[in-house]
């Protein structure tokens, strides 16, 4: 599924719409999302937190690599947020906790920078690529509308 946006209020629309597809299953579902600096890998996940409730303010985990925030609606008890920019490999992100937090249904995890740990990301991952930047951007991803 592609869709080109013109505007942040359609980007964000995009962001709230995917984030509706998701559903847990019998481990957390995993998000990869690819794009250069700016694409606004952030900011789709930003816009996602909001829709499951998350209260606190979702910033880039880039120096930290992950943060953990509750969901207060939607299916998923806790949103991870993760970004592998910095690692350079996936043994750095497996010292994290990555089996167990990638094992836990409750779980929905946004990895920012998948590239880095491939590896590590199933096949079952949803991937979406972002390109683009400031306003005009197109969202890439597989899935169910």
């Amino acid at each position: 599924m592609t869709h080109k946006t013109r505007s942040l209020e359609e980007f964000n629309a995009v962001a709230k719409r995917f984030a509706r597809t998701l559903e847990p299953g019998s481990k957390a579902r995993i998000v990869a999302l690819s794009g250069d600096l700016g694409a606004g890998k952030t900011t789709f996940v930003q816009t996602m937190a909001r829709e499951f409730g998350v209260e606190d303010q979702v910033n880039s985990p880039t120096f930290v690599i992950e943060k953990i925030y509750e969901c207060s609606e939607g299916p998923f008890v806790r949103l991870v947020h993760i970004d592998a920019y910095r690692l350079k490999n996936s043994h750095e992100l497996e010292v994290l906790g990555w089996r167990d937090i990638a094992a836990d249904a409750g779980n929905l995890i946004l990895i920012e920078w998948p590239e880095n740990v491939a590896e590590l990301i199933p096949e079952d991952a949803v991937r979406i690529s972002l390109q683009g930047s400031d306003d005009e951007r197109t969202i890439t991803y597989d899935g169910k509308e």
